[in-house]
């Protein structure tokens, strides 16, 4: 019997990178798996690969009436919610204080933080009882890093939500914790707007940072979130696990 055996679990942002791996981990383990992204085609290959135990629902994790529609699906579909992991995020753009924009403050906050807080929010009255909630942060939340200032104060606000709901909903056992990965070999160390070789230079950048001198990989932090959705994480709740290589430790 698998760790998450008959459990239904949200993933926000799960066509991709961490969301999919995590899915795919969560499927292995006996979840059924809601998964949320932006992009149909997206969303439709990532169906393909996890293969069974698993509905997709397009949509923006910022934009509220798509929110009620994932949640109306899974009411229909499951009547409830054991797992939610909170995980669609940006990180760009990126600049040095004197010259942040506010539409740059505007998407990184609206994203990072205000559509994480309602999809936990408007998620509530479908969660079990005793359920897991797992918040996408980032070692950026605790490493001074140049030209992140709007990223890390935004993965700072979502530390904080796990510590701020872990009280909220005690009285329902349900635990919140968050999970910090550093850099991470998915999608989002590749834009578009790079050249391969530009991708190759900022891979090795982020990985000589890192103590154990690699990036991430998807899988791993997949992992991570089993353990904490999972009952082996029973006694852990408001906490900050690190998947970093050592990179907020040392």
């Amino acid at each position: 019997m698998g760790k998450l055996e008959g459990r239904i679990a949200v993933i926000t942002g799960g066509s991709s990178g961490i969301g999919l791996a995590t899915a795919l981990q969560f499927v292995a383990e006996g979840a059924y798996v809601f998964i949320t992204g932006r992009r149909q085609s997206e969303l439709d290959a990532a169906v393909a690969e996890i293969g069974s135990n698993v509905t997709a629902v397009q949509g923006d994790a910022s934009n509220l009436t798509d929110l009620d529609r994932l949640y109306e699906t899974v009411q229909r579909e499951k009547g409830r919610i054991d797992v939610l992991f909170a995980n669609a995020g940006v990180s760009t753009p990126r600049a040095p204080l004197g010259e942040i924009r506010e539409q740059d403050f505007d998407k990184i906050f609206n994203i990072n933080v205000k559509a994480l807080l309602f999809t936990v929010q408007k998620a509530l009255p479908l969660f079990t009882n005793g359920g897991s909630i797992l918040l996408n942060a980032s070692v950026v939340a605790s490493k001074g890093l140049p030209t992140t200032s709007v990223y890390s104060a935004s993965k700072a606000a979502v530390r904080s939500f796990a510590r701020t709901w872990t009280m909220d909903l005690k009285a329902r056992k349900i635990r919140v914790n968050a999970i910090s990965p550093g850099p991470t070999d998915t999608p989002l160390l590749s834009p578009p707007s790079q050249t391969e070789e530009q991708s190759r230079l900022r891979k090795e950048g982020f990985a000589a940072s890192v103590p154990m001198g690699r990036l991430g990989h998807a899988d791993e932090i997949a992992h991570a979130a089993v353990f904490l959705a999972s009952d082996d994480s029973s006694f852990i709740t408001g906490t900050e696990l690190f998947v970093d290589g050592g990179l907020a430790q040392v």
